[in-house]
């Protein structure tokens, strides 16, 4: 629910971490940004991602009083997407160092751009390695893949977005892996790679923990099946309700901003469940 005591809470927490990160910024700004990513955060959780009704409602509201134009708003968004994936690696480890977390889910999702049909039509992403499978829905779809962990608890911890056509299991080298020694990290059977598993156990004190197929040569008894079954459903679910902040379409006219609005989301869903 959109109020005031919601809005507070999080520009002071996107502040903080900033502060906490040694965050400096020019002082001629006329917004901080702290109050920039606060109007992106609340476009991306109460206005499925339209910057400028969250710009209008900021400034009207009179939370936001010297609020940027619309233009002015969007470059200083891009300028702080690193800042963006920053903080949501930053609220990630809060909940692995302080609420000492064990067991962790992934699992990845895709973001279609456009329909097939309009592929070759397509300005905002050109290539084949946009075309990605979609099992769960057994149909094609053009766009990018996220790899999404998070706690068992469904807060977002760390997240990497790749292009469509891009298997799971090869984005296992592009997650940070820095948890907690003696964690477990339960995925379906696309992120079966025994390599890493072993390098993960040995490096990391971390367990790699997929669903196994009939054939698998580390195959699980029953009752660790029925384990990882539970587990994939609290991430379906994060899945759903994070994409339920999505409109019918993401609106964006760069890859880049595809992503930011994506990072963006991803921000305010973890904002979401792990402080509001």
């Amino acid at each position: 629910m959109l109020t005031e005591e919601t809005i507070i809470r999080i520009f002071c927490l996107i502040d903080d971490s900033l502060k906490a990160m040694n965050h400096r910024e020019d002082i001629r700004c006329r917004m901080s940004d702290s109050e920039v990513i606060t109007t992106g955060v609340i476009s991306g959780l109460f206005f499925g991602g339209h910057t400028e009704h969250g710009r209008q409602f900021m400034q009207s509201a009179g939370y936001i009083p010297d609020m940027l134009s619309k233009s002015r708003l969007c470059r200083r968004l891009h300028r702080c997407q690193e800042l963006i994936q920053q903080l949501t690696a930053q609220i990630g480890q809060l909940f692995k160092d302080l609420v000492c977390e064990r067991e962790y889910i992934l699992d990845s999702f895709p973001v279609a751009v456009c329909d097939n049909i309009r592929i070759s039509r397509c300005r905002l992403l050109q290539g084949e390695q946009w075309r990605g499978w979609q099992a769960s829905m057994r149909r094609y779809f053009y766009g990018v893949k996220v790899q999404l962990m998070i706690t068992s608890s469904g807060v977002p911890v760390d997240y990497v977005i790749v292009p469509g056509c891009r298997a799971d299991v090869k984005a296992l080298s592009q997650l940070c892996w820095a948890l907690p020694p003696e964690s477990r990290v339960y995925a379906d059977a696309a992120y079966t790679d025994y390599q890493i598993e072993d390098w993960l156990a040995e490096t990391q004190q971390v367990r790699l923990d997929p669903q196994r197929k009939s054939n698998s040569k580390r195959a699980d008894p029953p009752w660790t099946n029925f384990v990882k079954e539970t587990m994939r459903k609290k991430i379906e679910t994060a899945i759903s309700q994070l994409k339920a902040l999505f409109l019918r379409s993401i609106h964006a006219v760069t890859p880049e901003g595809f992503q930011l609005k994506l990072s963006m989301f991803i921000l305010a869903f973890a904002l979401k469940q792990a402080f509001l």
